[in-house]
C-alpha cells in the first residue's frame, strides 16, 4: 500500500486579534473545514491561558473561516505522523485537545462561539463548552463516529446524555444531523442569530467589551431569533424516539425501530435502521453505554474516560474497526478529514 500525502507547513492556522477588551480567535483552515491540528490546539490553549486573568479582557470570541466552524481533528495529518513512526504523537495531541476543552468549560472570562456552518467531533467538543453558543441557519451538527468504528468522544457524551428524553442515544447511535434551530431547541446552542447579522453582532460585542460591560447576553439577545423547527426535525419525533431508544440494548433498540417502521412510513425510521446496521457493532454498544453512564458523571470524568477509550481504539486493543476505516480512506487519497466524507455532502445539499 502506498501513501501519497505530504504536507507543507501552514501559517496562520489561528488568527488572533486583541482589541479593546475583546480577544478574537478565528480558526483559519477553510480548505480543510477548519479541522484541528496540534498547532491550532496548542495556540488556542496557550492564548486562552495567557489572557485568562488579564483585567483588560472582557470577553473571548471564537469563530471559523469558510463554510465550517470546525469538523474535528485533522486525522489525515495524524496518520502521516503515525506512519513516520511517531505513535505517541496521537496520544499527546488528543490529550492536549481534551485539556483545551476542559479549559474552555472552566474559563474565567465569557466565551462566545459563532458556530456558523458544519460542526462535529473536536469542533463540537470545543464549542459546546462555551458560555455562549451562537448558531445560524447554516449550522449543521453531527457526531457520526459509530459509522467509522469510534464513539462520540471529546466529552460530547456528557452533552448528549443531558438532551431531552433519549434524543442523545438517537443522535449517538445514528449520527443524525441537527440544524441550528434543533440545537437551540434541545439546549446545545444558547442563541440563534441569522448569519447576515453576525458581523454586526461582532461589532457590538467589541463595543461592549471596550466599555467594560459584562452584559454580553443582552447584546446577543438583541440579535437573537426564535426559529421554527423544520417538519423533518428529530425534535418533532421525540415520543417515538423515546419509545425506541429507551430500550436496554442496541439489539432491542433496533427491534423496536423495525416494529415501528412496519406501521410507520416516516423515512427517518428507515434511515435510522440503515445507519445502525451499517455502523460498527462494538462502537454502537460502547456508545450506548457511555451516553447512559455520562448522565451521572461530570464533564471532567467524561473527558478522562474518553481519553482512555480513544487510546485503546487507536492501538486496536478494542478491535480493528477504527484502524481499518482510518487507513482505508487515507489510502484512497482523501486529503480532508476522513470522518467528514458523508457529512460534507450533507452540508452541500443544504
Amino acid at each position: 500500500m502506498t501513501f501519497r500525502h505530504s504536507f507543507e507547513p501552514e501559517q496562520n492556522q489561528v488568527l488572533v486579534e486583541m482589541e479593546a477588551g475583546m480577544l478574537k480567535m478565528t480558526l483559519n483552515r477553510p480548505r480543510h473545514l477548519n479541522s484541528l491540528t496540534h498547532q491550532m490546539v496548542s495556540q488556542l490553549k496557550n492564548t486562552l491561558q495567557e489572557h485568562e486573568f488579564d483585567p483588560k479582557l472582557k470577553l473571548v470570541l471564537i469563530k471559523g473561516n469558510g463554510k465550517a466552524f470546525c469538523v474535528g481533528g485533522d486525522v489525515t495529518r495524524l496518520i502521516q505522523v503515525i506512519l513516520a513512526g511517531n505513535w505517541s504523537y496521537s496520544g499527546l495531541f488528543y490529550r492536549k485537545q481534551l485539556m483545551l476543552d476542559y479549559l474552555v468549560s472552566i474559563y474565567n472570562k465569557p466565551l462566545v462561539f459563532f458556530v456558523n456552518g458544519a460542526v462535529m467531533g473536536g469542533g463540537a467538543g470545543l464549542c459546546l463548552n462555551g458560555t455562549f453558543r451562537v448558531v445560524t441557519e447554516k449550522t449543521v451538527f453531527a457526531m457520526p463516529e459509530v459509522s467509522i468504528g469510534l464513539f462520540p468522544d471529546v466529552g460530547v457524551s456528557y452533552f448528549l446524555s443531558r438532551l431531552p428524553g433519549h434524543l442523545g442515544e438517537f443522535l449517538g447511535l445514528t449520527g443524525t444531523k441537527l440544524d441550528g434551530a434543533d440545537m437551540l431547541f434541545v439546549g446545545l446552542a444558547s442563541h440563534f442569530v441569522p448569519s447576515k447579522d453576525l458581523e454586526q453582532l461582532e461589532s457590538e460585542l467589541r463595543i461592549a467589551a471596550s466599555n467594560g460591560t459584562q452584559l454580553i447576553a443582552e447584546v446577543i439577545n438583541k440579535f437573537a431569533k426564535v426559529p421554527n423547527l423544520k417538519t423533518s426535525s428529530p425534535c418533532n419525533r421525540i415520543e417515538t424516539i423515546n419509545n425506541c431508544f429507551s430500550r436496554n440494548t442496541v439489539e432491542q433498540i433496533l427491534f423496536s425501530l423495525e416494529n415501528e417502521g412496519a406501521n410507520n412510513e416516516d423515512k427517518w425510521i428507515a434511515k435510522a435502521i440503515d445507519s445502525i446496521k451499517l455502523a460498527s457493532p462494538t462502537s454502537l454498544k460502547l456508545t450506548l453505554k457511555i451516553i447512559r453512564e455520562s448522565r451521572s458523571k461530570t464533564l471532567k470524568e467524561c473527558l478522562a474516560r474518553d481519553y482512555l477509550m480513544a487510546m485503546h481504539f487507536g492501538v486496536g486493543t478494542v478491535n480493528d474497526d477504527f484502524l481499518e476505516v482510518l487507513f482505508f480512506f487515507y489510502s484512497l487519497g482523501y486529503i480532508c478529514v476522513f470522518m467528514c466524507f458523508s457529512f460534507i455532502s450533507m452540508c452541500n445539499k443544504k
